[in-house]
């Protein structure tokens, strides 16, 4: 079992910035490719960043590209995302999640591989 608990959301305005956090515990965190996806109320689940087991590789969603920069600390144990230059259209419940991988360059981009997901965390931006 991995355990993920995600902080750092909260409420800003258009165009500032927020970093979020994600804390992984019971298993080798470098062993799991990570990402971090969100939920606005009415639409569905989407990645939002994704990166390898080792970090050299990562993939953003259009909608994001330029703003958002997702990283890990494997030796904290800690996924990160900074995100900048925030808008209306990023409000909404950000989770981070977690995929055991075998190649540690891989980043998986389909949902339905992750098994293990934090609780959420909420991002609202405020025009």
């Amino acid at each position: 079992q991995v355990h993920l608990v995600e902080s750092g959301g909260g409420l800003v305005q258009t165009g500032g910035s927020l970093r979020l956090s994600c804390a992984a515990s019971g298993r080798t965190f470098s062993n799991y490719g990570m990402g971090w996806f969100r939920q606005a109320p009415g639409k569905e689940r989407e990645l939002v960043a994704g990166i390898s087991r080792s970090g050299d590789s990562t993939r953003y969603a259009d909608s994001v590209k330029g703003r958002f920069t997702i990283s890990r600390d494997n030796a904290k144990n800690t996924l990160y995302l900074q995100m900048n230059r925030l808008n209306s259209e990023d409000t909404a419940v950000y989770y981070c999640a977690a995929t055991r991988t075998l190649d540690a360059g891989t980043v998986i981009t389909a949902t339905r591989l992750y098994g293990y997901w934090g609780q959420g965390t909420q991002v609202t931006v405020s025009s």
